[in-house]
């Protein structure tokens, strides 16, 4: 939203919601884990693309799921942003055992999953798997 600061952003994500968390400590926890904890009172015009992309990533982590779901989550950004923003989805699976299922073009990005399925018209017609996928 516009109008709201990083933080209130995230806050609105959590509106009647009942949590077992400190709203306030998780929403500074996560900021700080995708390095905007700095930015926590911008308005989202003041943020680049990149920075964008990493506040709705802590938007989504706020309830810790077991899944996050990225359709191009690249795709805007340049080359060096990106492949941050990349990591720090490898990380969050490697480290919070969350699944990561994201949807790219970007075939150079797509070679750097566990596994790739293509699809092509609404059916997948090629399976790869690049090393063993142990599910926890």
């Amino acid at each position: 939203l516009p109008s709201l600061t990083v933080s209130e952003n995230l806050k609105v994500a959590l509106l009647k919601q009942k949590t077992s968390f400190n709203q306030e400590e998780r929403i500074l926890e996560l900021l700080d884990r995708v390095g905007l904890d700095d930015k926590r009172n911008a308005l989202p015009a003041q943020l680049s693309g990149g920075q964008q992309q990493r506040v709705a990533i802590a938007r989504a982590l706020l309830h810790h799921p077991q899944w996050i779901l990225a359709d191009e989550p690249t795709g805007n950004l340049d080359s060096m942003t990106g492949d941050a923003i990349f990591e720090l989805l490898l990380e969050l699976h490697r480290e919070d055992k969350c699944g990561v299922l994201f949807v790219t073009h970007d075939l150079e990005l797509a070679e750097r999953a566990d596994r790739i399925l293509f699809m092509q018209d609404g059916r997948i017609v090629e399976d790869r798997r690049k090393r063993t996928v142990q599910c926890v």
